[in-house]
C-alpha cells in the first residue's frame, strides 16, 4: 500500500507537469490507458469470467464517477500546488462517512459526526476560501473527493454480489470508453519524446499502483491499510519540492494535521463498529 501511494503521487506529479502542454481529458485518457492495460492482463490471467456481474448499472455508474473525480483533480492541480491538492483530497473519508450514512444507512455516532465536522474545518484551513491565498480550483479537489467517496460506497454495495476483479474490470472498461469518446475534441499530438515518455510513465504508474492496492486489500483488511493513504502528503511534499519547488506553508500543514487526525479517528471508529 505504501508503494501504491508513492506511485499514485508520482502519477499526480506527472499529470501536473503535463497540464502545461495537454488538456486534462487527454491526460486522463493516458492514465486510464494504464488501468485498461491492467484489465487486459487480468483477462489473460483469469479469463472472461471476471466480466460476469449481477449489477451492471452500478458497475457502469462507478466507472463514470472515476472519470469525474479524475478530471476534477487534474483540472485542479493545473492551478494548485500538488501538496495543497493532496491535503484537500483527504476529505474523502468524511464524504465516505456521510455517503455511508445516507446510502447504506450505516449507523454513525456523535463522535464520528464530530470528526467529520473537524475534518472539514481542517480542509477550510488548507483551502482558505475567499482569502485569495489558494487558487479557487482547490474546491474542485473537494468535488473530486465527493465523487471518489460515492464510488467507494458503490464498491461496497457491489462487493455483496461481484468480486473485486469484476469491479476493476468494469471500471476500466467504462472509464476508458467514456474518456475515449471525448478525446478527439481535445487531442494534441505530443511533440517531443519527453512528452511521450511522461505520458506512458503516468499510465504505467497508475496501472501498477492500482494492482498494488488490490493486492494490499487481498492481504489485509481495508481498515488496516487505509491509514497509509495519508502518506500521500509526504510524497506530495517531496515531489512538490524537487519538481515544482513548492513547499506547504504553516496553515496547509496545520490543516493537513487536523484532517489526518480526524480521518484516523474516523477509521478507528469504523473498525470498532459491528
Amino acid at each position: 500500500m505504501v508503494c501504491a501511494m508513492f506511485l499514485f503521487s508520482a502519477g499526480d506529479t506527472l499529470a501536473k507537469f503535463l497540464t502545461d502542454s495537454f488538456h486534462p481529458v487527454q491526460i486522463i485518457w493516458f492514465r486510464q490507458l494504464g488501468l485498461f492495460s491492467g484489465l487486459i492482463l487480468l483477462l489473460f490471467l483469469r479469463g472472461p469470467g471476471i466480466l460476469r456481474t449481477q449489477q451492471p448499472k452500478l458497475q457502469i455508474t462507478r466507472g463514470v464517477l472515476v472519470v469525474c473525480s479524475s478530471l476534477l483533480f487534474v483540472y485542479a492541480v493545473k492551478y494548485v500546488a500538488l501538496v495543497d491538492a493532496v491535503a484537500a483530497s483527504f476529505v474523502a473519508p468524511f464524504f465516505l462517512t456521510i455517503a455511508g450514512a445516507l446510502i447504506l444507512k450505516e449507523k454513525v455516532g456523535v463522535r464520528r459526526w464530530s470528526a467529520v465536522v473537524i475534518g472539514f474545518i481542517g480542509a477550510l484551513i488548507v483551502i482558505r476560501p475567499g482569502m485569495g491565498i489558494i487558487h479557487p480550483a482547490a474546491m474542485l479537489v473537494v468535488g473530486a473527493a465527493a465523487f471518489y467517496a460515492t464510488r467507494q460506497v458503490i464498491g461496497r454495495v457491489l462487493a455483496d454480489t461481484d468480486n473485486t476483479a469484476t469491479t476493476i474490470a468494469y471500471t476500466a472498461i467504462t472509464s476508458s470508453l467514456l474518456i475515449s469518446l471525448a478525446l478527439p475534441f481535445f487531442w494534441e499530438l505530443p511533440s517531443t519524446w519527453t512528452q511521450w515518455i511522461f505520458l506512458f510513465a503516468m499510465a504505467a504508474t497508475a496501472a501498477v499502483a492500482e494492482v498494488m492496492v488490490i493486492k494490499a486489500l487481498e492481504c489485509a483488511e481495508a481498515a488496516v491499510v487505509a491509514p497509509i493513504h495519508y502518506t500521500l502528503i509526504i510524497w506530495g511534499t517531496i515531489y512538490g519540492y524537487f519538481v515544482f519547488h513548492q513547499l506547504p506553508d504553516f496553515w496547509t500543514l496545520l490543516g493537513s494535521a487536523i484532517i489526518v487526525a480526524a480521518g484516523l479517528y474516523t477509521l478507528q471508529r469504523s473498525r470498532q463498529s459491528p
